[in-house]
């Protein structure tokens, strides 16, 4: 399993944006966005920070519905 990078909120936005997710609002520093995937709908909240933990980021990639993989690819 590929060991995450570090990445900031803009990068996090740009692979969402490309896997498919639309930004649908903004509350303080967390940005909403929100697709249809597999038939459901999965709406992920990115923290705007020039870092995001790892932690935080793998929670992301879980509420996205994709694999670490997948996402990973989105950011090439």
């Amino acid at each position: 399993m590929a060991k995450l990078p570090v990445l900031s909120a803009r990068d996090v936005l740009r692979a969402l944006n490309r896997a498919g997710f639309e930004q649908v609002g903004q509350k303080g520093s967390h940005i909403r966005l929100k697709a249809v995937r597999s038939g459901s709908v999965r709406i992920v909240d990115v923290p705007n920070h020039p870092e995001i933990a790892r932690g935080t980021l793998l929670s992301i990639i879980r509420q996205s519905g994709m694999s670490r993989e997948e996402f990973l690819a989105q950011l090439k």
